[in-house]
């Protein structure tokens, strides 16, 4: 499948805000789904100034990768803080450290962001407090003080 620049540019973007951040909102253009991918999710996102791109959050299973197209922003990694803007890439492997971007600047951060698609995954969000377990498409929130650890 392919799509044309104009073809992208012609997609309606989907506005969504974070379940757990309402100040993390995005334009979503699925770009992996108009071309029919599965496996990968594969998405043209926007941040308008003064939002973040998601709650800080990192993936158990799945990895991410984020390539900046336009715009400026900061990316929090763990506990470093850095600038970025177009040609920066971010990876973000499983069991990395938690992350998010900021878009501190006057116009839209816009990102092309590839994720795998896996049937589950475990993704903590630190300062929530709170682990997602998903799998086949439930998804189930719990914070992290309710977890039981059973030694094996």
């Amino acid at each position: 499948m392919f799509l044309s620049a104009q073809d992208i540019e012609a997609l309606e973007g989907v506005r969504k805000v974070h379940f757990l951040n309402t100040k993390a909102v995005r334009i979503n253009k699925s770009l992996g789904e108009a071309v029919g991918t599965t496996q990968l999710g594969i998405h043209q996102i926007s941040v308008p100034p003064g939002h973040f791109s998601t709650e800080y959050h990192c993936h158990r299973y799945e990895e991410e990768a984020i390539y900046v197209l336009s715009g400026r922003g900061m990316v929090t990694l763990g506990e470093q803080k850095r600038p970025i803007g177009p040609g920066d890439f971010i990876g973000c492997p499983t069991n990395g450290v938690a992350h998010e971007m900021y878009n501190d600047g006057d116009e839209p951060l816009v990102c092309l962001v590839v994720g795998q698609r896996l049937a589950q995954d475990v993704c903590d969000y630190p300062r929530q407090g709170k682990r997602l377990y998903r799998n086949s498409g439930e998804w189930n929130l719990i914070d992290h003080a309710a977890i039981e650890y059973i030694q094996r």
